[in-house]
């Protein structure tokens, strides 16, 4: 059995390093400002910008600003300095903070026991400074995005508890490996959480938020994704951004029995009773790496729809519980599809399919999770928007060729796309911001009605720091402020 960690113990909690310090920020120190170039001075001129041109860039808040870690549950951190951020990002003219909200943190102990009270001091600071919050409900384990620590947030303890009861609620690959990022989607329905379905138990997550935030929403918090998968992406923990980066293919994670009896009852429902062996998912598709065309034959295509049909029909299970749950409460709702690019220019688009996008080079595998998002009123998140294929190392990658293929799925359907980086700003690299610029306006060029928002992962620490990256953003900000004019 793998080892589980969680960061819920005060023991453990109260190590977890707060990326605020307590000297002066030079960015946040207006007397300061005045030593910058000139082309930093023009930038940092905040005071000068009105805030109702705001640009539509969101930019995440860090995990450690929440003291969501104290026992009993805490409040915001630096109080004095998370208002002054804020201020200044008003007047930098972004739109807005991202909040990630995790499962793990917020009913952490016990199931139906909810813990809001940072989230709502921090929602209320927001709705001060005059931004505008766009939530993240995080049902995933993963790494904060702009948190430079090594430590995870994982899943809520009393679901590892089921865990270590029952190995099957978490995907699991050929080899018998157990991934705890997401419960498995072959579960979806079942009494498997303490009587509960995985399915209620994000319900009735999102019923308490809707409930406790209630005067925030449509005001304040103008938008929700919903985290469908591991990183909050609704896909198959087929691999992780370690294994993107070495151009690894990934692997089908079928193999949990919940999985298995539902590959079983599809096979007998096409009458072919014989492809519900799990194990000639081993034996025929681990192919693309090997550049063999197995993809295309008839049990390949049986396997890969069956397979990306699973990952459907979890997104539209959750779309239209969200949908409902936050009717009326004019807040736009989002979900995330993942940006695997490795294989993009090969005919199987391997690192796709292990992913759950049957998406090959006879066969778009986007436009259906599109044309679900449509169906319930949902925008699109993409990220990739800083990369460039010229800067790819490996020569099948095309990071453009990919979110060029999501964007059309969002314009043929007409939904809104949200965009991301594909990595943090700052944090020791230099994202292309002039890229993202490129694909933003690439994507909005021709559409009659635009709706188009951008979510920037930043670590403030550098950010406030560094003139460089200062004017960097600022300049990024302004650029974006008339991308759906």
């Amino acid at each position: 059995m793998s080892t589980i960690s969680i960061i819920h113990s005060p023991s453990t909690l109260t190590r977890f390093p707060c990326i605020f310090r307590t000297k002066p920020h030079p960015i946040i120190h207006h007397q300061l400002f005045t030593t910058r170039s000139a082309a930093g001075r023009r930038q940092l001129n905040l005071s000068e910008q009105s805030s109702s041109t705001a640009s539509p860039v969101y930019v995440t808040l860090p995990l450690a600003e929440l003291n969501v870690y104290a026992d009993p549950v805490g409040t915001v951190g630096r109080r004095e300095f998370t208002v002054e951020s804020l201020g200044v990002l008003a007047e930098a003219g972004v739109e807005g903070v991202v909040m990630d909200v995790w499962w793990a943190l917020v009913e952490r102990d016990q199931p139906r026991v909810y813990h809001w009270e940072p989230f709502l001091e921090m929602a209320e600071l927001v709705q001060r400074s005059g931004l505008k919050i766009r939530v993240v409900l995080a049902f995933h384990e993963g790494y904060p995005h702009t948190q430079s620590c090594a430590e995870k947030v994982s899943l809520p303890l009393w679901i590892l508890e089921e865990f270590y009861k029952n190995r099957d609620l978490v995907c699991a690959e050929r080899h018998g490996w157990h991934k705890e990022e997401y419960i498995s989607l072959g579960c979806d329905t079942l009494p498997v959480l303490r009587g509960r379905s995985p399915l209620e138990a994000y319900a009735d997550f999102m019923r308490s938020f809707r409930d406790n935030f209630r005067p925030f929403l449509g005001l304040v918090i103008t938008g929700i994704q919903v985290g469908m998968g591991p990183e909050g992406e609704l896909r198959y923990p087929s691999s992780d951004s370690q294994d993107l980066l070495l151009g690894r293919a990934g692997k089908f994670h079928c193999y949990d029995k919940y999985m298995v009896a539902s590959l079983k009852e599809h096979a007998r429902e096409v009458g072919m009773p014989e492809w519900g062996n799990v194990y000639r998912v081993a034996e025929q598709l681990q192919f693309a790496e090997n550049g063999n065309d197995s993809w295309n034959t008839p049990y390949g295509a049986f396997l890969l729809e069956w397979y990306s049909g699973m990952l459907l029909m979890h997104g539209e299970r959750i779309c239209e519980q969200a949908e409902a749950i936050f009717s009326g409460t004019n807040v736009t709702m989002s979900a995330k599809l993942a940006g695997h690019y490795c294989h993009y220019l090969t005919q199987s688009h391997f690192s796709e399919l292990t992913a759950g996008y049957y998406n090959t080079s006879t066969r778009d595998g986007y436009l259906p999770f599109a044309r679900m998002f449509a169906r319930h009123g949902f925008a699109l998140c993409c990220s990739c928007f800083d990369l460039k294929d010229e800067m790819e190392r490996y020569p099948t990658s095309s990071p453009e060729g990919l979110l060029k293929q999501m964007l059309s799925a969002a314009r043929v359907c007409g939904i809104p796309v949200e965009g991301e980086t594909s990595a943090s700003f700052c944090n020791g690299r230099l994202i292309s911001l002039k890229q993202v610029v490129t694909m933003s306006k690439h994507y909005l060029s021709g559409l009659e009605n635009p709706s188009f928002s951008f979510k920037l992962r930043a670590n403030k620490e550098e950010l406030f720091n560094s003139p460089k990256y200062w004017a960097m953003f600022t300049d990024f900000v302004s650029q974006m402020s008339n991308v759906n004019d």
